[in-house]
């Protein structure tokens, strides 16, 4: 992994952007002329326009401080201009500065590190790229710049999405479908090439933009050019979907594409969902808390779909091959719990942060059948965490039963789950079930009821997006640990008489092997 050093990270978490007054001048013009990070740290970064035109040339200073993921990002950047990475793509939400340093910074450094080199940035449409040629054209025209590279603006073109330096450097803006021609790149910038949800949806949108980004972007690479992609995912076919390997499931690193290409990925999430997080951050931590607010992202968590892709990087299909997207019926609120017949079930992980999720669902009949989904707990915790969760679950929705996977795991944690659920006078019958077939076939159960009655979520549900991405992925995606606890309610309904489950037997005068009395 190419991960900043930890004493750099360290050093550059001050409180303001700028590292210390002195630092630039200390390590000389030579530092900055060959490293992007104190580069960035000695220039002023432009920010909103003073004034609300288009045309305007003047910016507030951005005056906010590294963020972490900025850090990392910048690093990376620096490999490319060393050599090191040859292409780079990131994958971040929207409002994260990705442009800033990707389309702004990044590119004025290089046209003055490397003189005579053309530097493309392309966007799905002229007028960003023209707003970004702007940016970086302001950087060129700063007294700093000047210091660093001994160069300056070219008199003869200073266009903002086309424009030169003294050392012949150039910089070129374009729209991806505008015709990219008459140019080739010493490195190429592509920074969103889908601009929103009408266009990610349309699969004649898609592939025009990928047949212009092979034809027409790929070939104004000279053979040695680097390539940058930052982006926001909004469909698992976007451009970057293409690159990225079938199994992709958010992982930072060196990564095979299906180009053929090796890439350098820097996948950052809006909140933390995977224990090697590139930020190094705890599962459900934000990006940028400095910046965001922990309310900032609950409008956007509302709406499933939107979540998972342009939040989360990991964008569902519209609809599944195994779980239909038809068959997830949204409630505001749920029948009355008198009126519904409530049980539930656990896939339980191996170990703790080992990648696998432990998750608990609790799902209520109601008198025509049809399945909701009256709560889920998941976590990557250590057993007496979940277990406490699980009991929790038990005490506030007392369901007839719980049903299990029999094995290995049931066997090392049964009796640790009956004494603490005893502890908390927390009862319920759990039954076990052999781990039969495959995955899908044990979720066959569940995956036919929800095609006959749906299976109702609650809409506002701060895991709905998650569940709904992993459903419509299923089998083919990168998680399955909910449809495993669903697959288990399904078993447990598929033995049970028109929907109920039958009266479990006493505890004395019930075998050992049908099930375990929690709390007994």
């Amino acid at each position: 992994m190419i991960y900043p050093p930890t004493n750099l990270m360290r050093e550059l978490s001050a409180p303001s952007r700028m590292l210390s007054s002195s630092w630039t001048e200390k390590l000389g013009r030579g530092r900055a002329q060959s490293h992007l990070l104190t580069f960035a740290s000695a220039i002023d970064i432009p920010g909103a326009p003073l004034r609300a035109d288009e045309d305007c040339e003047e910016f507030t200073p951005v005056e906010a401080a590294f963020a972490a993921h900025h850090l990392v990002w910048l690093h990376c950047l620096q490999k490319v201009e060393d050599g090191a990475i040859k292409r780079l793509m990131g994958l971040m939400p929207p409002g994260s500065a990705k442009s800033t340093y990707t389309s702004v910074v990044f590119p004025a450094h290089a046209m003055g590190r490397f003189p005579g080199s053309l530097v493309m940035v392309v966007n799905y449409g002229a007028d960003l790229p023209r707003k970004w040629g702007r940016k970086a054209r302001s950087i060129a025209r700063q007294e700093q710049y000047r210091r660093i590279f001994n160069t300056a603006l070219s008199p003869e073109s200073q266009a903002a999405d086309e424009w030169a330096l003294e050392n012949r450097s150039e910089f070129l803006g374009a729209g991806l479908l505008t015709g990219i021609t008459g140019h080739r790149a010493d490195g190429v910038v592509w920074d969103d090439l889908i601009k929103g949800r009408e266009q990610a949806d349309s699969a004649i949108f898609r592939n025009k933009t990928w047949d212009a980004y092979c034809d027409d972007l790929l070939t104004r690479k000279k053979p040695h050019a680097w390539e940058v992609g930052v982006t926001t995912r909004w469909h698992e076919d976007d451009p970057a979907g293409r690159i990225l390997p079938a199994n992709y499931n958010g992982e930072s690193g060196w990564i095979k594409g299906r180009d053929g290409n090796d890439w350098y990925v820097v996948c950052i999430p809006a909140e933390a969902e995977r224990a090697d997080d590139v930020l190094g951050r705890k599962i459900g931590e934000r990006i940028w808390p400095e910046w965001f607010p922990a309310e900032h992202f609950a409008p956007f968590k509302s709406n499933a779909r939107t979540w998972s892709a342009l939040y989360q990087q990991r964008p569902a299909p519209l609809d599944g091959d195994y779980f239909k997207a038809e068959w997830l019926k949204p409630y505001e609120s749920a029948p009355d719990r008198a009126t519904l017949r409530v049980y539930g079930a656990s896939d339980y992980a191996v170990t703790a942060d080992g990648g696998d999720y432990t998750v608990h669902v609790v799902v209520g009949l109601d008198p025509e059948g049809k399945p909701w989904l009256l709560d889920l707990w998941r976590g990557q915790t250590d057993s007496a965490v979940w277990i406490d969760a699980l009991c929790d679950l038990v005490a506030q929705w007392k369901p007839i039963e719980w049903a299990e996977e029999s094995g290995q795991i049931r066997g090392a944690v049964g009796p640790f789950i009956d004494r603490r659920a005893r502890e908390r006078n927390a009862y319920v019958y759990r039954r076990q079930f052999p781990a039969r077939g495959d995955k899908a076939v044990r979720a066959q159960a569940m995956r036919g009821l929800m095609a006959m009655r749906g299976l109702h979520v609650p809409m506002r549900a701060p895991w709905l997006a998650d569940l709904r991405a992993e459903l419509l992925s299923f089998p083919a995606g990168r998680g399955d640990d909910q449809v495993d606890a669903l697959g288990l309610i399904g078993q447990m309904l598929d033995t049970a008489q028109d929907g109920f489950a039958p009266t479990p037997e006493p505890p004395a005068r019930r075998s050992r092997r049908a099930g375990g009395w929690m709390g007994a």
